[in-house]
């Protein structure tokens, strides 16, 4: 890296002095391995951050790298808003959290949830935020964070459950939702909370209710730059965001949950604080609280390691013992890291998956540090 530094030009007129500093930085990496059995290691992760928001970075060109990182997700994620008197007893009977809970600006202002279909299987996670008083909002209204793949077949879903009840839900196409993670070691959940400026600008500003490695969110109207909100910032991309989600084991939107295919106690629903078993009914919730009552889970979405270069290994495929057992299978990848369904009787053993080029790929499951301690074994 190499940093400039100008002396101050002298009243005599002299001509201005530059000193370079230099410094290296050493980078070592290890050589590609071509082997028939690859083994990964969890620790081999690097991230990079990509500047993609040109108007942004402008403002701040001339700043070093920030505390934090604001990460967009409008393009992944789509904001609804729902209002109307009826809104949370609606919500109540068809959510796996309680939205009593969300108690607006003096309590909790932010809430993870899963809609399930009648057999019990996520059909949608989402994210519930507290939105009264907020631009003349009345009382009881909220913004719906979902994927933005199922926006319209969540408000469709919506609608046939609504029947007369006094619920407006429309999309928020003038907001934008951002993460804002710490820049430092992925998965540091011991972090200072960042400083804001210009509150008035904010509607939204609560930490991520799933886990504090995920930090925080902000939602805030589309033309705000969330730089000069917060200042010991910097920008970073969406690929970046979804890896740090990989790394920590946290699944998010159709890809890690598929609809109808996942289950929400296997997708460590309890963990990421989205589930009460104390509210009342909701749709799915039979099989659900018997699952989690009998105490028996045996298999669990967990994180796993792909080698750094690029792997043709197909989402969905079989992972298998080193005696050929079935041991789980794929979700999802993204560079270096991704998500798995592994069983637990296996999770300690060398698993292997079979790429498109019959090359057989070892991989061990990790336990996230976010993870209750009594399951960590």
């Amino acid at each position: 890296m190499m940093f400039n530094s100008c002396l101050a030009r002298g009243n005599s007129g002299a001509a201005v002095f530059k000193t370079f500093i230099w410094s290296n930085l050493k980078c070592c990496r290890r050589p590609r391995q071509h082997h028939q059995v690859v083994t990964f290691n969890v620790s081999g992760y690097c991230q990079s951050t990509i500047n993609s928001k040109r108007s942004f970075s402008q403002v701040h060109s001339n700043t070093c790298s920030g505390q934090y990182t604001c990460h967009s997700l409008t393009p992944d994620r789509t904001l609804l808003k729902l209002q109307g008197k009826d809104t949370r007893a609606f919500l109540q009977g068809l959510i796996t959290n309680d939205v009593e809970s969300l108690t607006g600006e003096e309590g909790r202002k932010a809430l993870y949830t899963h809609m399930l279909n009648i057999q019990g299987r996520t059909l949608f996670d989402i994210i519930l935020y507290s939105f009264e008083g907020k631009q003349g909002e009345e009382s009881g209204s909220l913004l719906l964070e979902c994927d933005s793949t199922v926006s319209d077949s969540l408000q469709k879903h919506l609608k046939v459950y609504k029947i007369r009840r006094k619920v407006i839900i429309e999309p928020c196409t003038d907001l934008s939702l951002w993460a804002v993670l710490p820049s430092g070691q992925l998965g540091e959940s011991k972090t200072a909370v960042p400083k804001v400026s210009g509150s008035d600008q904010i509607l939204v500003w609560e930490p991520d209710p799933r886990a504090a490695a995920m930090g925080w969110r902000l939602i805030v109207n589309k033309q705000v730059n969330p730089l000069e909100i917060l200042p010991a910032s910097q920008l970073g991309g969406l690929e970046e965001y979804h890896k740090h989600r990989y790394t920590i084991g946290l699944p998010e939107g159709v890809k890690d949950l598929p609809p109808g295919g996942a289950l929400p106690l296997e997708s460590n629903l309890v963990y990421m604080n989205g589930i009460s078993f104390v509210k009342g009914c909701y749709i799915g919730q039979e099989l659900t609280a018997r699952t989690h009552h009998t105490g028996v889970i045996r298999k669990r979405l967990m994180p796993h390691p792909w080698l750094s270069s690029p792997v043709l290994v197909p989402e969905g495929a079989a992972i298998l013992t080193g005696g050929g057992k079935s041991a789980g299978k794929l979700r999802t990848s993204l560079g270096g890291q991704g998500l798995a369904l592994i069983r637990l009787a296996q999770a300690n053993e060398p698993l292997f998956v079979q790429t498109s080029e019959n090359t057989l790929l070892q991989l061990k499951a990790s336990v996230p540090d976010w993870w209750p301690k009594y399951d960590k074994q």
